[in-house]
């Protein structure tokens, strides 16, 4: 049996193989709620065979949104929304996940394919909040930062979108602490310049992430895994980096985090990045070796050979696929085919397996 496709339980779910599907911003959601390209994107990976389909990064506040077509769970009816998919992702066999996030200083930008800059409160946009009142670059508006009394009540909004993910249906759930949104700047020295006691000392910038996680935590059925993903480095001399993202993920390991979804980047526009196949997973194997945590390896896996190699060496526990499960929703059969292993297909489809 393939290592890709061995099954893996985590608590109470067990994952039909270790192809992970990526949470990934489709930028076409309407006031937060979902649409049927959404029902359509993400069934799609579960009818193709991940083990694992999870939602794009999912808002805790309208204002956390990264773009006004960022998907929502900052009300009831946002949660009953998302059943449909949900229900639909697990009766296809993948375990329905979701991340749930605040873009911080990186909100309210327009969608991609529409240059991504960011939008005025006359078009459309709103004040980011921040750390601190620091842009992400030159063209980006000025985030207003947080005062110390607003923060309990950032982290009861991550703590009710989990109650809300349980009750759309998910039952895997993933903390954003990366790419350079809110809980990643009050982690990094670079965007996190405060004086009180979510600043400063690296046990200071880790309180507030923590405290999310603890929150999470406790909301989130006992049963059920809990993720965070991490930017294990933010590439710039003096940022965060990989022996930081060690002591934050004993913490986490501490407060019932299940799994470190690992990947880098993001905090700041200029970082140089050596981006290449792989390129990200030994930050996945130092922390699974020196904390004892499962993690998951994220970044250009694009061969099944190559995925194969990093479970079945103990370089990490599963992987993330993104940009190729996009080019192919059907990866994983495909995969599966090369690694010599028979998975199933679905029902409808069956007359077309290739042998």
């Amino acid at each position: 049996m393939s290592r890709l496709f061995s099954p893996w339980t985590l608590r109470s779910q067990t994952a039909r193989n270790r192809v992970f599907v990526s949470p990934m911003c489709q930028y076409s959601s309407v006031d937060g709620f979902p649409t049927a390209w959404h029902l359509v994107h993400l069934g799609s990976r579960a009818v193709g065979g991940a083990g694992l389909v999870m939602m794009e990064a999912t808002a805790v506040t309208a204002d956390g949104r990264i773009s006004p077509g960022d998907q929502g769970l900052w009300t009831d009816d946002h949660a009953l929304a998302l059943q449909p998919i949900a229900r639909f992702i697990a009766q296809h066999g993948a375990i329905p996940a979701i991340q749930i996030a605040h873009a911080g200083r990186k909100a309210s930008t327009d969608a991609p394919w529409r240059g991504g800059q960011g939008l005025a409160p006359d078009a459309g946009g709103w004040t980011p909040r921040a750390p601190s009142a620091l842009p992400f670059s030159q063209a980006s508006p000025k985030p207003k930062a947080y005062h110390r009394d607003e923060l309990p009540g950032l982290v009861e909004a991550f703590r009710l979108a989990a109650v809300r993910a349980h009750e759309a249906g998910f039952r895997a759930l993933e903390i954003h602490m990366a790419h350079g949104y809110l809980l990643h700047e009050f982690l990094s020295p670079l965007t996190n310049q405060r004086d009180d006691l979510y600043g400063g000392t690296l046990k200071n910038r880790l309180r507030l992430p923590l405290e999310v996680a603890r929150a999470v935590r406790a909301a989130w059925p006992e049963a059920l895994p809990l993720f965070v993903r991490i930017s294990a480095t933010d590439w710039v001399e003096g940022g965060w980096d990989l022996e930081q993202s060690l002591v934050l993920s004993r913490e986490l390991k501490t407060l019932g985090v299940d799994l470190i979804d690992c990947s880098s980047g993001g905090l700041v526009p200029d970082a140089r990045i050596p981006a290449g196949p792989g390129y990200q997973t030994p930050f996945a194997t130092r922390i699974r070796q020196e904390v004892g945590i499962a993690t998951g390896a994220v970044g250009l896996i694009t061969d099944p050979l190559q995925a194969e190699q990093i479970l079945a060496t103990g370089l990490a526990d599963c992987v993330f696929l993104a940009r190729e499960l996009l080019r192919d929703p059907y990866w994983p059969q495909r995969a599966a085919r090369a690694l010599h292993t028979q998975i199933d297909w679905p029902a409808q489809y069956e007359r077309a397996r290739l042998t």
